[in-house]
């Protein structure tokens, strides 16, 4: 298989049929004869776009754009969507499937954002009694997009710098508007409330009836920390005091003038069926550049009513994008990062992302578990959650799977997690989607970096540990989730009902490797993983098509009894289509229940994550 090199990264073109092909593209490929040596290969553009050669670095570029193509356009009055192959089966359940994620890249004035930054789309599938799915689409009415967005015209002009990006035709010395709170991350429906969330700020409500933005949602802001109240942890001593100060004197520059929250509501949420209860997660702002993590969970009942507040300080520079949930515990697995002094100058002078203030700390060569109790009364006190587990290599987490803890009869407990890694080495906060600030392009090339001696690419493990009655460490062990299946993949899911308890079976998106110029991503494969003997079955898209994140909708109380819900992006028809697969034989020729096409006006760039909600 032909693997890109960071290099001489490729310049991609934003594709029109209007414009003139890219001029021929000087590329680096390992030498099929000799390995461990690089070639360079000119590729010629003209040859991408002859039907006999659609796997080549050019027809890469147009594809991975096209991916990422801005959607203007919203579906306010629902659409019926069109069966191109079979039909919404009987016993589908009635429901909704939410989606959201970015809708806009460019603005009417030369600026291009990371999609990490691009403005809240989000999407509902509704599927009704009478068997059929309706369609609707509607921006995220933030405060940013409606800055930003021109009312009267329609035309956009990016005001907000964003975390990950760089303004090319806005303002940029001198611009401090940073948090762009676009609700683009996650989607959640509890109660009767729908909303989208974001990493950095409060979440947005929306009407689900309409979609249209209620406003932003303080979901928490009684229940935050007073002024001067004690958290739990963090101990004392010169280290800390310094700490404290620089804390004090970091908080009315970030809330004053970069207009940050005193807290960060964290995009990933967790569900405990067994109470019913929404467990959420904070962090303090100003952690991002202090060498310690201020961490609050609030569990929540159906009525948003704080049933249990915990408050964890860790003497630690983490960055938590996703987390584990246990019957009895919250598990972070800590990622390591640290300040940039000179990224940060670059950062605040507008010159470079907001993000170049941090990078990933490599020094560690453990990862740190940190297994916090959600209960004081519970067993196993005796241990210092302080101290963390220390995982035996260094692994960037990504997204959790599952999470549950086993107990035997003398009261050892052992605890799991099913999540997707990456590594430290490939991991980097400027270049995420391939976005180059500098252009203002996207290249897959930083997207499709393979080592034969290391999993650089997102991957499924389990790592597991035991601990004894008293909460001393006995184990630690890092798997692969299959034995069988070596290829990236990530957003791992599984059967609602079995969150927090063992399970069988595990679904995610992951890779075909069929294309040599986009070997690890764009996903195009849905991969279920039996993790009792290690194999794994899946289900590809045809050729240049993609997928987003596969969600499961259970049908019964088996573990593989429902549905799987994927969105399919076919860019050479520039057309979406939701596919519902038979979760029982994805790898089957059958396993393709109905597809459902999206009208190609309406048609809309990758999303992250999903949401099903019953009716």
């Amino acid at each position: 298989m032909l693997a890109l090199t960071s290099a001489t990264p490729l310049r991609p073109q934003r594709y029109l049929p209007s414009r003139q092909p890219p001029p021929n593209l000087l590329i680096s490929i390992p030498s099929a004869a000799s390995p461990g040596r690089i070639t360079a290969v000119s590729v010629s553009p003209a040859a991408a776009t002859s039907p006999a050669d659609l796997d080549s670095a050019t027809a890469a570029f147009r594809d991975y754009q096209l991916l990422f193509a801005s959607q203007r356009s919203e579906a306010a009055e629902p659409v019926l969507l069109r069966p191109v192959r079979g039909s919404v089966p009987p016993d589908f359940p009635c429901g909704t499937y939410y989606l959201t994620g970015p809708g806009l890249f460019s603005d009417d004035h030369g600026s291009t954002v990371n999609p990490l930054d691009g403005h809240g789309y989000l999407r509902a599938f509704e599927f009704g009694e009478d068997g059929r799915c309706r369609y609707s689409a509607r921006y995220v009415a933030t405060e940013a997009q409606r800055e930003e967005r021109e009312e009267a015209t329609g035309r956009w002009r990016f005001t907000h710098r964003g975390p990950f990006s760089v303004l090319r035709g806005g303002r940029r010395l001198g611009n401090l508007k940073v948090m762009k709170n676009v609700a683009n991350t996650s989607v959640l429906r509890w109660g009767r409330r729908l909303m989208c969330l974001w990493e950095g700020g409060d979440p947005y409500e929306i009407d689900p009836a309409t979609l249209d933005t209620v406003g932003p949602a303080d979901l928490l802001g009684s229940y935050r920390v007073e002024p001067g109240r004690r958290q739990d942890g963090g101990g004392g001593g010169l280290g800390s005091v310094a700490v404290e100060i620089a804390a004090r004197l970091l908080k009315p520059v970030l809330r004053g003038i970069f207009k940050m929250p005193d807290k960060r509501l964290l995009a990933h949420y967790k569900i405990d069926p067994k109470r019913k209860r929404l467990v959420m997660l904070t962090c303090n702002t100003e952690d991002m550049l202090l060498p310690r993590s201020n961490f609050t969970f609030y569990e929540l009942d159906e009525n948003y009513e704080v049933k249990e507040k915990r408050e964890f300080t860790i003497p630690d520079h983490l960055m938590i994008h996703d987390w584990a949930l246990t019957d009895t515990h919250y598990v972070l697995f800590g990622n390591h990062i640290k300040l940039d002094i000179h990224g940060s100058l670059l950062a605040v002078s507008g010159l470079h992302p907001m993000i170049a203030a941090l990078a990933v700390d490599p020094t560690h060569p453990s990862t740190p578990i940190y297994v916090l109790p959600r209960f004081s009364q519970h067993t196993h006190q005796l241990r210092n959650w302080l101290v963390p587990i220390e995982a035996p290599w260094q692994r960037w987490s990504l997204h959790v799977g599952n999470a549950f803890e086993e107990m035997d009869a003398a009261g050892n407990l052992k605890i799991s997690l099913q999540i997707s890694v990456c590594s430290y080495k490939w991991f980097n906060f400027q270049k995420m989607f391939g976005y180059n600030w500098h252009t203002g392009k996207l290249d897959p090339t930083f997207m499709n970096i393979i080592n034969e001696k290391e999993d650089m690419m997102p991957h499924l493990v389990q790592v597991s540990f035991e601990l004894d009655a008293k909460g001393t460490c006995r184990s630690c062990s890092i798997n692969d989730l299959s034995s069988r299946w070596k290829k990236p993949a990530d957003f791992p899911t599984i059967h609602p009902s079995f969150s927090g308890q063992p399970n069988t079976y595990i679904y995610a998106a992951s890779t075909s490797g069929r294309r040599s110029f986009l070997p690890c991503f764009p996903f195009d494969s849905v991969v279920k993983v039996n993790m009792r003997d290690g194999s794994a079955k899946s289900w590809s898209v045809v050729n240049r098509s993609f997928i987003g994140e596969p969600i499961f909708v259970p049908k019964g109380m088996e573990e593989d009894d429902g549905y799987v819900l994927v969105v399919e992006y076919a860019v050479e028809k520039k057309m979406c289509y939701l596919v519902i697969l038979d979760a029982r034989i994805i790898g089957e020729d059958e396993a393709v229940i109905a597809k459902l096409e999206v009208p190609k006006q309406f048609t809309f760039p990758i999303g992250f994550h999903g949401f099903w909600a019953c009716r």
